[in-house]
Formats: structure tokens, C-alpha cells, sequence
């Protein structure tokens, strides 16, 4: 998809005026994991599991759940009053921390913040790094929702993705993870290096087995800067991928989950409240090296990125300073920013919603809907704004509309 600057017919630079902030959620990143995957571009650095907040280890957990706090305490003003409805620990690997400092980042938490009463707290684990007391600390810190990176169960799939379990452990950690929670999310990949068809379908089949709540299948992409991009390995042709992502969705359908964004699929009134709030442009403070940011304020739109090395972050926060990079949203860059999301969901949007998160008038991209229709890529009426089942294969290509006239 095109990067070339959002300059949308109709819409003039001018100031925002926000009457209510959207829900604001807290993501929370932990930079370490045992081992870096060839596919991942996500702010990971290898190291050696902690056993206990005390003792120490490969990862400077004491020193870094204090740099997480601190860095909390100076956002405050930010979000001041304001209740957070959502926690994500993401990664890396969090399941790397262990029960005590998750418990301690969490207590710290909730006496900072407003936590809501029933907030969705997700933590995202490795399989290779579980252990049944572990998840049981963590379910005793408030974790409420875990989140984990099978990717597959074939033990050939899982070596050419560079993962650290085994097919065996995997299933296993499934097993650890439902003895202790009632909100389990699997990840799955598909069009992996020489996958059939065939492959493919029955990963998911085998995670079935375990009824999860929810299900997330990501189409393998190789992403600039990773060892993947570099050196390609020999993933199926768009034939075989597009076959694999119907034959997919299809079986997860005949399940009884609910395909509701482009990679995620939920039992009914499952889906991952965290995310949704993303994909419907909400707000998101983000703690921890590299962390993201999306701030409303009655008259801007802030995103912000700390630093990314877990040292240099650790450094910039002791000096209060832990925010390497911060712009305002220009105005004309909102209706972009907004459908990037909210087109991923498959059931689209509230029309209302698109100027309650943008300080915009629905019909300042009228034009751009219009043809978006034309193309077969959306559909609409007086409540609701979705992309059609084509513009959901092609959502580069509807999502390009909203970019308007470059030159």
C-alpha cells in the first residue's frame, strides 16, 4: 500500500475539538524474549528467563518494572481522571516476567489508575517458557485473559518459524492455561514455509480440540528488517494462501466463531476488548521500551513512541524523559488514520462513531466513500459504514481510497 501523505478532498487544516475522549486502554511492553523469531519485526531483544523478581537473572526485571511504574507515574497528567478499561502486556515475550513482578506492575496499577472493575487484563505467553505455578501467579496478579503464541502444531512448521516449543509443548501449555483461565486467546499462522493446504486446515482443526474463546490466524508476511526479508524461504504461491485463508475462515464459521477483524475470530461475545478499541480508534497509553501511544485531547490527537532499546528506555526514564518521539495528528491525516483501523472490523463501524473519534464531519469523505462504493469495495446505510466481502480481500486497495489525490 502506498505511504504518500492523506490530502483528502473537502477537508481543510483545522483544529480539532473533541467533546469526549474515547475509551482509553494501557498497553504495557516487555522487550525480551528467549530467542528472536526470523518473521518478527516487533521491539524484541534475546535473553534469559528471570526466575523471580529478587533473584535476578538475564533480563533486569527489578530495574524494569520500576522504570515501568515511574514511566506510569510521569503519564499521568496525560490521561488524568481518566478510567482504563483495558490492560495488554505484549511483547517480546511477557510470560518471561515472573508471577511477582506482574503482580507488582498490576498492583501499581490500580493504585495510579482508575482501573475498571471488570477490565480485560491480557498477557501474552510463549510456550516454550510455561509453567503451571507461573500461570497461576499470574491469574492470582488479576491477570484475566492469556494470550498464546502457538503459531503451529506441526513440529517441521514450527522449526522454519525459528520457534522455541515443540508441538507437544504447545499443547501442553494449552492444557496449564485452561486448568487456570476462562479467557484464552491461540495464535496461528498460515502460509508458512512448503505449508499445503491441507496443513494449514489442520492446525486449526487440532485447535478446535481446545474450544478456545478466541482464535487469531495471521497470513505470513515478510516484513522489512527481519531475517525472513533477507533471506526468503519458499512460502505458497497467492493461490494456495487465498485458498488457505477461505478454507480457514470457513472452518471457523462452521465452528460457531465469529470472523470479526481481518485476522481474529471469537465465540460469540469473546472478541478481544483490547484490540477493538484499537481497531475503533480509541485511546492507548503505551508504557515500556518502544512503547506506542494514542492520546485525544479537546483540541489534538498525540501519538508518541518511547525509546526503543530496553537500556537507552530504562536510561530516559530515570531522567523523566522516556518519550523519544511525539507529534500531533495533523487534521487532515484523521479520516486515514480512522478508517485504517476501523475497516479492518468486518462488520464495519456506527457511521456516528467515525466524527465522535475524529472531530469530523462524515460527510468530509463523502466522495471517497462514494467511490469505495462504486468499486464494490463498501457498503453503507444511515447507521453503518463496512467493507464488502471484497473489500475485505482487498483492503489495501479500499483503504488507498482514503489516502485521496497525492499529487
Amino acid at each position: 500500500m502506498s505511504t504518500h501523505p492523506l490530502q483528502p478532498v473537502g477537508i481543510k487544516s483545522q483544529a480539532v475539538n473533541f467533546q469526549v475522549p474515547p475509551p482509553l486502554s494501557l498497553y504495557i511492553h516487555i522487550p525480551w524474549c528467549v530467542r528472536k523469531c526470523p518473521y518478527c519485526d516487533f521491539n524484541s531483544h534475546e535473553a534469559k528467563p528471570v526466575l523471580s523478581l529478587s533473584k535476578g537473572g538475564g533480563i533486569p526485571e527489578e530495574e524494569y518494572v520500576a522504570a515501568l511504574v515511574r514511566d506510569l507515574e510521569l503519564a499521568l497528567p496525560q490521561i488524568w481522571g481518566r478510567k482504563v478499561y483495558t490492560v495488554f502486556f505484549g511483547g517480546g515475550t511477557p510470560s518471561l516476567l515472573s508471577g511477582a513482578a506482574v503482580e507488582e506492575i498490576l498492583r501499581q496499577v490500580r493504585m495510579l489508575l482508575p482501573l475498571d472493575l471488570n477490565a480485560e487484563i491480557t498477557l501474552e505467553a510463549n510456550p516454550g517458557t510455561v509453567e503451571a505455578d507461573k500461570f497461576a501467579l499470574f491469574k492470582e496478579a488479576g491477570v484475566n485473559r492469556l494470550s498464546l503464541g502457538i503459531q503451529s502444531f506441526n513440529d517441521v512448521h514450527l522449526q522454519a518459524l525459528g520457534r522455541i516449543h515443540s508441538s507437544a509443548e504447545a499443547r501442553r501449555a494449552i492444557e496449564i492455561a485452561q486448568q487456570h483461565f476462562d479467557n484464552i486467546n491461540l495464535d496461528l499462522m498460515y502460509a508458512l514455509p512448503q505449508q499445503t493446504l491441507d496443513e494449514a486446515q489442520q492446525d486449526v482443526r487440532t485447535a478446535l480440540q481446545y474450544r478456545p474463546q478466541h482464535l487469531s490466524c495471521y497470513h505470513l508476511t515478510l516484513e522489512p528488517n527481519t531475517l525472513f526479508a533477507h533471506q526468503p524461504p519458499p512460502l505458497p504461491d497467492d493461490d494456495t494462501s487465498s485458498d488457505m485463508q477461505q478454507a480457514i475462515e470457513a472452518l471457523l464459521a462452521e465452528h460457531g466463531y465469529v470472523h470479526y477483524e481481518t485476522s481474529a475470530f471469537a465465540q460469540p461475545k469473546r472478541q478481544s476488548r483490547h484490540n477493538l478499541n484499537y481497531w475503533q480508534f480509541g485511546d492507548y497509553l503505551g508504557i515500556g521500551a518502544g512503547a506506542h501511544s494514542k492520546l485525544s485531547f479537546h483540541d489534538k490527537v498525540l501519538r508518541q513512541v518511547r525509546y526503543k532499546q530496553p537500556r537507552a528506555y530504562m536510561d530516559a526514564v530515570v531522567c523523566g524523559e522516556p518519550v523519544q518521539e511525539a507529534h500531533d495528528v495533523p487534521y487532515n491525516e484523521l479520516a486515514f488514520e480512522f478508517m485504517m483501523n476501523a475497516l479492518r472490523l468486518n462488520q464495519g463501524f456506527d457511521s456516528a462513531l467515525f466524527h465522535e473519534r475524529t472531530s469530523l464531519p462524515l460527510l468530509s469523505i463523502r466522495h471517497e466513500m462514494e467511490e469505495a462504493e462504486k468499486r464494490g469495495l463498501l457498503r453503507r446505510d444511515l447507521q453503518r459504514i463496512a467493507p464488502t466481502l471484497q473489500g475485505q480481500r482487498f483492503l489495501n486497495d479500499l483503504l488507498e481510497i482514503f489516502l485521496g489525490d497525492s499529487k
